[in-house]
């Protein structure tokens, strides 16, 4: 899978380490930065990234920063993103069976290393269910449609 990932100073170093277990599993992960500890403003990388993920670019985007809401928040605001956060398996499985996230967003203050991997493989490995989530998806599409941009 083709991957971008991204993250605000509070996300950095878990972002840095995210990025090496993602490309262990095979995935190719372009990395939109930020690329230091040096203080970032989130909503500049989650735009990068969401519009990437938005225009097909990738497949996927994963967006880090303190709890993960506030690089959602943002993310949210691009037509066709589906940016989710998730704090657990069982949020991480739902933000890809129920949600059909296309970003999702975590936080590096808010869960160890090996819980972020753990999230990140049954997102990765979890698919759509469609089905009463397609119709809706297709309600908060008409959202997005009506307030021009993106849900949130």
């Amino acid at each position: 899978m083709h991957l971008v990932i991204g993250s605000d100073h509070a996300g950095f170093e878990v972002k840095e380490i995210l990025k090496a277990f993602l490309q262990g599993l095979g995935h190719n992960v372009t990395d939109f930065g930020c690329y230091g500890k040096d203080a970032v403003d989130y909503p500049d990388v989650a735009l990068l990234v969401a519009e990437a993920v938005a225009k097909k670019e990738f497949d996927r985007g994963v967006l880090l920063d303190g709890f993960g809401g506030a690089v959602a928040l943002a993310a949210n605001k691009v037509a066709g993103a589906r940016a989710v956060c998730a704090y657990d398996v069982l949020s991480a499985g739902f933000a890809a069976g129920h949600e059909n996230a296309n970003l999702l967003c975590l936080g590096a203050k808010t869960c160890g290393e090996l819980a972020l991997k753990e999230m990140l493989k049954v997102w990765l490995t979890t698919a759509f269910e469609g089905g009463r989530h397609e119709r809706r998806l297709a309600k908060v599409a008409a959202i997005e449609k009506k307030y021009g941009g993106g849900a949130g």
